[in-house]
């Protein structure tokens, strides 16, 4: 593999995250991988910070909102992807309390109608708990499951679910 020089790294990397979002732990994995030593590293990674061409704050916003509405995720899921990412706590613990629980319901709800469709259970109960297994999986809270569920039960029957 050819050597990446610090200039040809900083263009590279410029022009990639002109085109996207991308955090700073996934561009020092791309120059660890160039070869490039940890003095350059840190040198282009200033650079592209000082340009505004990195931010995670703006990555993890954006990371949260593709992932919540397109890929259906919940919270749990979401911070573990974060966490992957190495984006600091205090940046995920701020954005992902900006999205409420009606943002997170909107998404689970038709999520959970379309699984329902699907299951096969010999009770409203196994029924019910192959759905929680199903959002748990996802990365959704219990709370925010509890209401969904418990909402679709009272469509269903009419009757409050307790």
């Amino acid at each position: 593999m050819k050597e990446v020089t610090e200039q040809g790294a900083y263009l590279q990397l410029a022009a990639l995250c002109a085109r996207a979002e991308h955090c700073r732990h996934d561009l020092t994995e791309k120059m660890r991988r160039w070869g490039m030593d940890d003095q350059a590293q840190a040198r282009v990674m200033q650079r592209l910070v000082s340009e505004r061409y990195v931010d995670d704050e703006r990555f993890a916003r954006a990371f949260v909102r593709d992932k919540i509405r397109y890929n259906k995720w919940g919270r749990r899921k979401v911070e573990q992807a974060l966490w992957m990412k190495h984006v600091e706590q205090d940046i995920q613990q701020r954005v992902l309390d900006e999205i409420g629980d009606q943002e997170y319901l909107d998404v689970l709800r038709p999520l959970l109608k379309q699984k329902r469709s699907s299951l096969k259970a010999g009770s409203d109960y196994e029924l019910n708990q192959k759905l929680v297994k199903f959002a748990l999986q996802r990365g959704f809270t219990f709370d925010i499951i509890r209401q969904c569920v418990s909402g679709d039960v009272e469509e269903v029957d009419g009757e409050p679910y307790d």
